[in-house]
């Protein structure tokens, strides 16, 4: 298993990719699988960890992103004739290894972010394995081995049957990710809006956010991990999630629907593969729908969405569709 390097394997607060990539490895040990983990120095993990980076590039100002990813490649694919199959969660890179070798490959693509990236793919078709993590996200000109939806360990988010009446946003402090959007929502309803997040562009935040957080209506929290995490996923009326990109999945949504917390998306990407329409959440197309989803809410039986979430997100069901598909690839 080939993590990225930008943080720790789990991340300590940030890291989709990271997170993902620890569920799995974590799943497929507790099955019964051989897994060594390719991942900082600094990762935590019940598989074998092995590594030559020390530290995440995000959280140490000295490790050199370029440098070190490519010295971490380096460190797995000299040793691939040692393993079945290398599953890629590290993005294209790790593509221009994979003609050097005979070992199976697939690659998780967390996002296919641009049709600048197509030339580290397409090429390499037939001989790695794609996994898209939504229909939505699939590139049409792309050949996939299967489209696997996240899953996570139901066990960590237990659900709160009541909630409160505030209103939360968790995710990247970005335009795309629709922060001022959500603002906007809170304050047309009336309700008082926690954010949760890393501030990944500082001129929206300083332009869109903070004049908005008074520390009373509008109330800023920065990162957040582990108890408080699930505190903050659990006591909501709703997730506001209004995004202005296709979110190719989108965790966080998950994360909260498994709590009972009922998400309110701009109907784009991912959303509607995730989000049942007036029973796990609502999928609207403006501001003025966010806001009437919003007094809708307090509708929805939160017991329900986590349910549906148990039925269709847990991280076991991750792991089995991802066994199923090494199996395919190997038995090929």
């Amino acid at each position: 298993m080939l993590a990225p390097i930008a943080w720790r394997t789990p991340p300590r607060h940030y890291g989709p990719w990271e997170l993902v990539t620890s569920m799995l490895t974590e799943a497929l040990v507790a099955k019964g699988i051989d897994v060594t983990l390719f991942a900082t120095l600094d990762s935590e993990t019940t598989a074998k960890l092995d590594g030559v980076v020390p530290a995440g590039y995000a959280e140490d100002p000295f490790i050199d992103a370029k440098v070190w990813e490519y010295r971490h490649l380096a460190h797995i694919f000299e040793q691939a004739s040692s393993f079945d199959l290398i599953h890629n969660q590290a993005d294209f890179p790790a593509h221009a290894f994979a003609p050097l070798i005979d070992t199976a490959m697939v690659t998780t693509i967390h996002g296919f972010s641009s049709e600048r990236i197509l030339p580290m793919y397409k090429p390499f078709e037939n001989r790695v394995n794609f996994v898209s993590i939504s229909d939505a996200d699939r590139h049409p000109a792309l050949k996939y081995a299967a489209t696997i939806h996240h899953g996570i360990p139901l066990d960590d988010f237990p659900c709160d049957p009541v909630g409160s009446e505030d209103l939360l946003y968790f995710g990247r402090i970005h335009p795309d990710k629709g922060t001022a959007e959500a603002i906007a929502c809170a304050k047309a309803a009336g309700r008082r809006l926690h954010i949760y997040g890393i501030v990944q562009d500082e001129e929206y935040h300083a332009r869109a956010v903070l004049p908005h957080c008074d520390g009373d209506r509008v109330i800023y929290h920065g990162p957040v991990g582990g108890a408080e995490r699930v505190a903050a996923l659990q006591q909501a009326k709703a997730l506001l999630h209004l995004i202005n990109f296709d979110e190719p999945f989108g965790l966080s949504v998950v994360e909260a629907m498994a709590c009972g917390t009922p998400v309110i998306a701009t109907r784009r990407g991912s959303m509607p593969e995730i989000i049942e329409h007036g029973r796990t959440g609502f999928l609207v197309e403006n501001g003025d729908e966010a806001r009437d989803a919003v007094a809708r809410a307090g509708s929805l039986d939160r017991r329900s969405i986590t349910s549906r979430v148990a039925d269709r997100f847990s991280v076991d069901r991750m792991a089995d569709d991802y066994l199923a598909l090494y199996q395919r690839i190997i038995a090929r």
